[in-house]
C-alpha cells in the first residue's frame, strides 16, 4: 500500500488534490481512499489530506502517521506541521528553495502564468506522477475532466498544467 500526506493551506486546493489522486489511481485499476482533516475551516489555516493506493481493497480508515510520500503546497508548512514526520521516501515540495532531502519547483510561478492564480494543486500532483509514476499521466487526465466536467477551459488548463509538470519532474 503507498500512503500519501498531503499538507497545505485553506483554499489551495490540498482536499481536491487528494480528491484527484484517488480517481487517477482508480482509472489505473486500483483501489483508493481520499480523506481530509483539518481544525478551524478558515482560508489560510493549515489543511492536511491523506491518500492510500493499493491493489487490493483498503480497510483502514485513520489518518497516515508514516507516509511514503509527502507532499507540500506552501513551505513554510513543513516547520509548521512537522511535514517531514515520519516520512519513508520522499517529499515534494512547492518551493525552488534547496530543502534538505526534498524535490521541489517552483509551481506558484507557473499556477500564476498558466491560470493568472496561485493555485498549484494539479501542477503538483503532475510533479509527483512524474517523479513516482504512482499513477499514470493519462489517469491524471481522466480525473480531472471527471472533477472538472462542464468546466470547459478550466478543464483543459489543468490538464495542461499536469502535464507540464509531469514532464518536467520526469526528466
Amino acid at each position: 500500500m503507498i500512503e500519501i500526506r498531503i499538507h497545505g493551506r485553506g483554499g489551495q486546493g490540498a482536499v481536491t488534490a487528494a480528491q484527484l489522486l484517488a480517481i487517477a489511481a482508480f482509472h489505473d485499476g486500483k483501489y483508493a481512499q481520499a480523506f481530509p482533516m483539518f481544525g478551524v475551516e478558515r482560508m489560510g489555516a493549515p489543511a492536511t489530506s491523506f491518500v492510500r493506493i493499493d491493489n487490493k481493497p483498503i480497510n483502514i480508515r485513520e489518518q497516515i502517521y508514516n507516509p511514503d510520500y509527502v507532499m507540500v503546497f506552501d513551505p513554510s508548512l513543513i516547520q509548521l506541521v512537522d511535514a517531514k514526520k515520519g516520512l519513508k521516501q520522499e517529499m515534494i515540495v512547492n518551493t525552488n528553495e534547496k530543502i534538505d532531502g526534498c524535490y521541489g519547483q517552483d509551481l506558484t510561478g507557473k499556477a500564476m502564468k498558466i491560470f493568472g492564480k496561485p493555485i498549484i494543486n494539479t501542477l503538483i500532483l503532475g510533479m509527483f506522477a512524474g517523479k513516482t509514476k504512482v499513477v499514470s499521466l493519462n489517469s491524471l487526465k481522466k480525473a480531472i475532466d471527471q472533477k472538472f466536467e462542464g468546466k470547459g477551459k478550466l478543464a483543459e488548463l489543468n490538464k495542461q498544467a499536469v502535464e507540464e509538470s509531469y514532464n518536467e519532474a520526469k526528466d
